[in-house]
């Protein structure tokens, strides 16, 4: 007997966007494909009708159809501002994680995926996930550009030093998917990849009670603040005069230039690793820096827990 060969054209749906994105790519397919098509046939037809020696007429012909070229430039310029907006529809939602997300902390490094789940459960090149449950990754990388790929999700999204960057997905089937690395990272890039395991969620649960649990990422932000000197600026009896940070995420910020900022992720990083970028009105630049003392996972555990203070989490 002759084992049966599959060879699928794209990797399996996996995602609630795998659909929108296929789509998109079936439509730009067909509509480059006729256009080829149409030039193909065109250039056979006058091969064939104006070869040398054919009856036809090969005298220049002057003049020119106006009709004919609006018809034609008002077709193709429709049809790509309708493929424009159905792609940044399928676009803005796929930038826009629901307020029920579930947050993954990612940080890349040479070679490999480090992810924490927001009970603390850790995870290296794997990624446990559960059926029919939205998902955020807030990923940074430790040293390079990485990009984190996953074909079934039809989710790609740049990881960048010093930089956060978002991407989320809801699992839509149950399984095992390749994991990738799409930007070239250094020497070792090819080995940088992992697995996603979709799970029901009865087995996900039992996945997340087991193992080692670690403190999670808002507890071990907590206890940095305090280990680093944090809570003695920034807690509300503290004897140095310094912003308050309880409530801060998401806000107006002033600038003592003038300027005004919102205290996202990336602000708070920054004012972490470079307290002197963006002085807050009122406030002296007396804040050393943490560059080179704090890694990144380091500074997102102390960014989620700043974040938390404006959630109901404790100092």
């Amino acid at each position: 007997m002759i084992a049966s060969v599959s060879f699928p054209l794209l990797p399996e749906r996996a995602s609630d966007f795998a659909g929108s994105v296929d789509a998109i790519f079936f439509a730009l397919l067909a509509v480059c494909g006729l256009i080829i098509f149409g030039i193909c046939a065109a250039v056979v037809i006058f091969c064939v009708r104006y070869r040398r020696g054919s009856p036809a007429v090969h005298a220049t012909l002057r003049g020119s159809s106006l009709p004919l070229e609006i018809a034609w430039t008002s077709a193709t310029f429709l049809v790509f501002v309708a493929i424009f907006i159905w792609a940044a529809v399928v676009y803005f939602r796929m930038s826009r994680p629901p307020a029920n997300a579930a947050e993954i902390h990612v940080v890349a490094k040479q070679w490999m995926w480090k992810l924490q789940h927001p009970n603390g459960r850790r995870e290296i090149n794997e990624l446990h996930l559960q059926i029919g449950e939205p998902v955020k990754l807030v990923m940074t990388s430790q040293d390079v550009i990485h990009d984190f790929f996953v074909p079934a999700f039809r989710a790609k999204q740049d990881v960048l030093p010093s930089r956060y960057t978002v991407q989320w997905f809801t699992p839509t089937r149950v399984g095992k998917y390749h994991l990738f690395c799409a930007e070239y990272c250094g020497m070792d890039h090819s080995h940088m990849g992992g697995w996603i395991h979709v799970l029901e969620s009865a087995e996900y649960a039992r996945w997340l009670a087991s193992g080692d649990v670690t403190e999670s990422v808002v507890a071990a932000g907590a206890r940095l603040f305090v280990a680093r000197g944090c809570s003695g600026c920034h807690a509300p009896n503290a004897a140095v005069r310094a912003p308050p940070l309880n409530g801060i995420y998401r806000k107006p910020i002033a600038l003592k230039d003038g300027g005004v900022v919102i205290a996202d992720e990336q602000y708070l990083h920054d004012s972490i690793l470079l307290p002197n970028r963006q002085i807050t009105a009122g406030y002296d630049p007396v804040m050393p820096t943490y560059e080179g003392q704090l890694n990144e996972e380091e500074v997102m555990q102390l960014v989620t827990y700043i974040r938390s203070l404006g959630e109901g989490g404790t100092r």
